[in-house]
């Protein structure tokens, strides 16, 4: 487990790789995006992505569960927010997505002193190398407990 004290400002990692699915796409639209183009294969191939895609939701909840079980677990106390989310081309079935985190800034609690805050830039690409989502990530971690 990583703490605040571990994160090193303009240090980019790989955090994971997830494989999506047409029944995965579907299912999990159907909930939370009940869009034609995430439910319908069908309809899908006459809209303008012309194929089933991954709801953007979906994509930043795979983003999210990706940072919380990789192997180089950052603990993380709360988020704090997400900023310039951009959404730059669409998830399809069959997908391999990686994701790769950035830390842009950290800076101790000035009110807290035992955690600190830091931003990370998070993108997640295909197979391919296309960027299809990016966003800021503002995290509250623990500093390292006193041993």
């Amino acid at each position: 487990m990583r703490y605040f004290e571990d994160i090193i400002e303009r240090d980019r990692e790989k955090i994971g790789q997830y494989t999506l699915t047409q029944d995965e796409i579907i299912a999990y639209s159907r909930q939370w995006d009940p869009h034609e183009s995430h439910i319908d294969p069908v309809a899908a191939r006459h809209s303008v992505f012309q194929g089933l895609t991954a709801a953007g939701i979906h994509l930043i909840a795979i983003t999210v569960r990706l940072m919380v079980t990789c192997p180089a677990q950052m603990k993380i106390l709360a988020g704090l927010g997400w900023d310039e989310v951009r959404f730059l081309a669409p998830g399809r079935p069959g997908d391999t997505l990686t994701l790769v985190r950035e830390c842009i800034e950290k800076r101790p609690s000035e009110s807290k002193p035992d955690r600190g805050i830091v931003i990370n830039r998070l993108e997640l690409r295909n197979q391919d190398g296309v960027l299809l989502v990016s966003y800021m990530d503002t995290i509250l971690m623990p500093r390292r407990p006193d041993l």
